[in-house]
């Protein structure tokens, strides 16, 4: 059985078992019977004890196999959830409503007995009988010293749970020179020159720098590579702890993990019902607006008013993106396509008003209602810069994800602003993205267009 598996075995278990305990204190407090003045309390509260009783073993440790794999790991466990699930229960019966009140007493008091035995009985019967599969992890491990050591052997220590050293990287020696055997029984496969090609020769999983600072160039190139399915980690000094977070633990050596490769299925789900309906409340509401830009444009210089340009989206797969026209007609037709430049004559007076107040990008609405962008992510940009800027570390890494109207890049630059210097606001969103950023970045996006900052 898998890890995702066993949680989910252990949840619906967990559940079932709980609200078990109570139906036969129940059926104990009233010599067999289920009284509806009483059982009713419990069934209108049986949803909400249930996420009690969840949500305590998840606080302490129940669903993560690592920490509950003795007898007394899960007796300690069970008996916190349990007490703190059935205080949470009583609490909210007898302070709850008159329709909780009639819940039992002696009867919550009871189920906590039967709750105990019954958690309790079937962990230790999974411990047992019962078989976790764990994804391997093949680890290399950027360090020859004591501590690199102490992790390794750290990490041996663990291989029932799929963990197993690849072998040591040596850091203070020159490129060419032969691996220095072994150290602390654990083979050194070369220096940090080799690391690419040591991680392929022993199809390592993740690579663990153990001196981040002292190897900046290392991590940054491991980082980059953009190896699939290999994950970077650093054990961090203190200048990593001051602007990182710790992401987990080997015995006491904490890990910060460099490189993200997904973010959470929710909040890729929510992003995109959020696109949607922003989308299309913003479309109504701004309808108006566009009506009349739409007009000026035409009044001004003439008919298309729609610009249609096909532009580089996730995964460089390509898309056509919608703006309003705010440059001559046939712009690039001499020059080839160029970059927008500091008082460009190709733009129109209009064209000027509209950009100042970013008016011309709200056909990309349409774009985010096609899927094909989001409100917020890395600006969408040509194929033919892109073919140009691909030379540049860590540039393909900007199309994992969807490009946005709005992103970091856009409300901290101008149009000036160089593409490398874009490219690392770009990074810090890709790899620390969330709601709260995101509702910051728009937030910010909505004073820029008020204030007409960073137009050209």
């Amino acid at each position: 059985m898998s890890r995702a598996r066993f949680v989910a075995l252990s949840i619906i278990v967990d559940a079932a078992l709980v609200n078990a305990g109570f139906v036969v204190a129940f059926l104990v407090r009233f010599q067999g019977s289920l009284p509806a003045f009483n059982f009713d309390a419990y069934l209108l509260l049986s949803p909400l004890l249930t996420l009690f009783f969840i949500g305590g073993a998840w606080t302490y440790g129940l669903y993560d196999p690592e920490r509950a794999d003795t007898a007394w790991a899960v007796a300690r466990g069970v008996i916190a959830a349990v007490t703190v699930g059935t205080l949470l229960t009583a609490a909210i019966a007898f302070f709850g409503s008159t329709r909780t009140a009639s819940f039992a007493r002696s009867t919550i008091l009871l189920a906590w007995f039967l709750d105990l035995a019954f958690l309790i009985g079937w962990r230790l019967a999974f411990l047992r009988f019962g078989r976790l599969t764990w994804p391997e992890q093949r680890v290399l491990v950027v360090g020859t010293d004591d501590a690199s050591v102490e992790l390794a052997e750290e990490m041996s220590l663990r291989e029932r749970w799929g963990w197993k050293v690849a072998g040591l990287i040596d850091t203070s020696r020159d490129p060419g020179r032969k691996p220095a055997g072994e150290m602390g029984g654990f083979p050194v496969l070369g220096g940090v020159h080799d690391v690419a090609r040591v991680a392929a020769e022993k199809r390592a999983t993740r690579v663990i720098v153990v001196s981040p600072i002292r190897l900046r160039e290392l991590v940054e190139s491991l980082v980059l590579a953009n190896e699939p399915g290999v994950r970077v980690d650093v054990v961090p000094e203190l200048y990593e702890i001051f602007i990182g977070t710790v992401d987990s633990v080997v015995g006491d050596v904490p890990l910060m993990q460099i490189t993200h490769s997904t973010v959470p299925p929710y909040y890729v789900a929510l992003k995109r019902l959020i696109d949607v309906t922003g989308a299309l409340v913003v479309l109504v509401v701004t309808s108006p607006v566009l009506l009349v830009a739409a007009c000026a444009v035409a009044a001004s210089s003439g008919l298309p008013v729609l610009f249609v340009q096909e532009r580089v989206g996730r995964q460089q797969k390509l898309f056509r993106m919608y703006k309003l026209r705010t440059m001559v007609r046939d712009a690039e037709a001499d020059s080839g396509p160029v970059l927008a430049q500091e008082d460009d004559g190709r733009i129109t007076r209009v064209g000027r008003l509209l950009r100042r107040f970013r008016i011309d990008e709200l056909p990309q609405l349409v774009n985010i209602l096609k899927g094909e962008m989001s409100f917020v992510g890395p600006r969408p940009e040509r194929r033919h810069f892109v073919e140009q800027l691909m030379t540049t570390q860590g540039y393909g890494e900007r199309f994992a994800i969807k490009p946005g109207v709005t992103g970091l890049a856009q409300v901290n630059g101008t149009y000036a602003t160089t593409p490398e210097r874009k490219l690392k606001y770009d990074l810090i969103y890709m790899y620390h993205q969330n709601l709260a950023m995101d509702a910051q970045i728009v937030a910010e996006t909505l004073r820029v267009v008020l204030t007409g900052r960073g137009s050209r």
